[in-house]
């Protein structure tokens, strides 16, 4: 945390930085819409030096300061290209998304459940996990990094000319130039994917005893690369505007239309009916968005467009394929990770698959902040306030990497007692929990690399300009990844290939956090590292103690108790003893964050 940025006022405003306090004014009436103050009247801007523009096109009539605050009448809508939302809106927009991607997390939970009760840890789950390999690429690069990062920062560009203009909704020719190529591109990939499935999965997993069906699942799922990139599509252009309610549902939907298939077409057509719930699901993650997406899109009539404007209907070439090339590089872990199983027994990759869907649930929480956070950090550099952005990279760093710590002692003190609480019933044995249980507390320790890949990579890309800086580091963590597997999968079996993953994605974080003085954000390196070591003390501490509380409870729902309050106390008063910024802020964000809820508010 910045020092600039310790100081909490008494309203408890999410990490306000330093200064005196002026009275707020009323609160957003919902996070689809920004704060009615236009420019943080509770805090004045950080002392900064001019700077240049980070985006090549980016305005540069100013790097400091705001424009006069504008009162409104309360509940009323500020303008959605407002560049500067108050922490009190980004706190209660990150307590939404959160509270939403929680839900799809705990259906996600449910889904795998659901997987393991049906269908156990054996050669079928195995062929369906590799068809999943496909939505799970699409997911990371047409919903989770890729298009995200090419079009939230090209979005942003535009928001901040049309915001010096007339009337009119930028994004608009931007949607109008780029949706259609994109859906054409995304149909044919499919299709491509549908044709080649024996050869993909052949290539995915040779040591599979059933390619067969393999093959069918995998045909089934390549219907999602259509889905899931128009999903990407319309939550980059809701986020853009800072419409969070949508984009962070899509996950309720997936799961949901999972579920749904399995329970009602397993009878019948097995491990299939996973497939065809993921086809099912994948149409339904764009269909929730697409009501906000025609309002948002309705909202203004279109307008004549300026040279300058016509210029960001294009998202250049070069910025598309260093974001998707990122994204599949760090996605090809799980490529490296299946091919490496595949050549073990049976159900290796299902211990692996459900070990990876526990453990990540903290690094998915704590990259919400970073997700709300994106649309303001690229906003900032278009306008050429590059203080603004590295103030809100490092404080997001800080926050997101105690909630990640915090999880990752928890998932190592209690592993045993959340895999047997989760899974073990039906199909999935006691065996099966103590090989999952042993493999996620490996995976665990990637976690903090984990979180430190995807918040970095938001500051790399939020320039709206190329960057191979980030795709070289991810690929030199495949690369460490790929040889660590291989030396250790002997020896070692799944657990050797998780160590591989927490290595590999370690040495990329590193590298990437190494970087940044000269790309991205310009983040000032010591003070991050310095903030890092005092969670990592405490998380340290805090799983010792966990997993000492968690041994001594009889039955799985005691220990897990157990463990989980003594992780969570003593990682809180070890960290606020050390001073870790991460924590005493998000605690006081809670009340203010709470206090008027969308939806759900006393008018």
């Amino acid at each position: 945390m910045p020092p600039a940025a310790r100081t909490e006022h008494a309203t408890g405003r999410l990490h306000a930085p330093e200064g005196p306090t002026a009275p707020a004014g009323p609160p957003p009436a919902d996070p689809h819409t920004p704060d009615p103050s236009p420019a943080h009247p509770h805090t004045p801007d950080p002392p900064t030096t001019p700077t240049a523009p980070t985006a090549p096109t980016a305005p540069t009539h100013r790097t400091t300061g705001h424009p006069p605050p504008t009162d409104h009448p309360p509940h009323t809508e500020a303008p959605t290209d407002h560049p500067h939302p108050t922490s009190r809106f980004l706190a209660r927009a990150a307590l939404v998304t959160a509270s939403l991607s929680m839900a799809g997390a705990v259906l996600g939970l449910v889904r795998d459940q659901a997987l393991a009760r049906l269908f156990g840890a054996g050669s079928g789950t195995d062929a369906f996990l590799v068809a999943w390999t496909v939505p799970e690429f699409a997911a990371t690069l047409l919903i989770e990094d890729g298009l995200a990062f090419a079009l939230i920062p090209a979005f942003s560009v535009a928001l901040a000319r049309g915001s010096r203009g007339g009337g009119g909704d930028p994004v608009r020719a931007l949607v109008a130039a780029t949706l259609p190529r994109l859906a054409l591109t995304l149909v044919a990939v499919g299709g491509l994917l549908v044709l080649i499935a024996p050869q993909l999965v052949e290539a995915l997993a040779p040591g599979l005893p059933d390619p067969g069906l393999a093959v069918d699942c995998t045909r089934l799922t390549a219907t999602c690369v259509v889905s899931f990139g128009l999903a990407g599509y319309c939550s980059a252009v809701l986020r853009a505007h800072r419409r969070f309610f949508a984009p962070a549902a899509i996950y309720v939907a997936y799961n949901t239309g999972i579920i749904t298939g399995m329970f009602v077409l397993g009878g019948r057509w097995g491990v299939r009916s996973a497939a065809i719930g993921v086809a099912v699901g994948g149409c339904l993650m764009f269909v929730v968005q697409l009501p906000a997406l025609l309002r948002q899109l309705r909202r203004t009539a279109p307008r004549e467009q300026s040279r300058e404007q016509e210029r960001d209907r294009r998202v250049g070439i070069a910025l598309i394929a260093t974001v998707l090339l990122f994204a599949l590089c760090r996605q090809s872990q799980i490529l490296v990770e299946r091919f490496l199983a595949s050549h073990l027994p049976s159900g290796a990759i299902s211990h692996l698959n459900y070990a990876q869907k526990v453990a990540q649930m903290p690094m998915v929480l704590s990259l919400m902040l970073c997700t709300v956070t994106f649309p303001v950090v690229a906003r900032a550099l278009a306008e050429g306030d590059t203080e603004r952005a590295r103030s809100r990279v490092e404080r997001d760093l800080a926050l997101a990497s105690c909630m990640v710590l915090l999880g990752t002692a928890a998932v190592v003190a209690c592993a045993p007692q959340m895999v047997e609480l989760l899974f073990q019933r039906g199909a999935f044995s006691a065996r099966d929990t103590d090989a999952t249980a042993d493999v996620m507390r490996v995976y665990a320790l990637g976690l903090l690399g984990q979180t430190l890949v995807g918040a970095l990579a938001r500051s790399y890309f939020s320039a709206a300009r190329a960057s191979w800086y980030p795709v070289g580091a991810m690929a030199l963590g495949i690369v460490a990844t790929s040889w660590i597997g291989v030396l250790a999968v002997g020896p070692w079996g799944v657990r050797g290939i998780a160590a591989a993953n927490a290595a590999g994605i370690t040495v990329t974080a590193a590298l990437m956090l190494a970087g940044m003085r000269g790309r991205g954000v310009p983040v000032r390196m010591r003070p991050v590292l310095r903030e890092l070591s005092r969670p990592v003390l405490a998380a340290l501490a805090a799983g010792a103690a966990g997993a000492f509380a968690a041994s001594r409870c009889a039955g799985a729902l005691p220990g897990l108790a157990a463990g989980g309050t003594t992780v969570t106390v003593v990682f809180v008063l070890l960290g606020w003893a050390l001073g870790a910024q991460g924590i005493a802020p998000a605690l006081r964000s809670v009340r203010p964050a709470t206090r008027r809820l969308p939806y759900g508010r006393n008018r």
